[in-house]
This record gives C-alpha cells, sequence and structure tokens, in this order.
C-alpha cells in the first residue's frame, strides 16, 4: 500500500519535519504546499499516519 500525503497536510499534522528527514529535504529546499510525496506503509507507521 501507498499514502500519499501533500505537504501542507503535513506540517498541519505535525509530521513535516519527519516527512522531510525520509526524503532528505531540507529547510533550504523550497517545497509547495501542495507537493505531494509518497509513503510506504512502513514510513506511514513510523509518523503515525497508520496503525
Amino acid at each position: 500500500m501507498k499514502i500519499i500525503i501533500t505537504q501542507k497536510e503535513a506540517a498541519d499534522k505535525g509530521m513535516w519535519t519527519e516527512i522531510m528527514g525520509m526524503f532528505g529535504a531540507t529547510k533550504e529546499d523550497e517545497v509547495w504546499g501542495n507537493e505531494e510525496f509518497i509513503l510506504t506503509e512502513e514510513q506511514a507507521r513510523q509518523v503515525g499516519l497508520i496503525r
């Protein structure tokens, strides 16, 4: 299973920093609010999106 989350959704849920680390993004990188990130089932569990 794959889970898609946008940067805005991740920031709203307080998990943007964790997702940034998973994808190698830094604070200096330009990321748009509607940019989508595809997480594996395991990654989604790690950040608390699913159980």
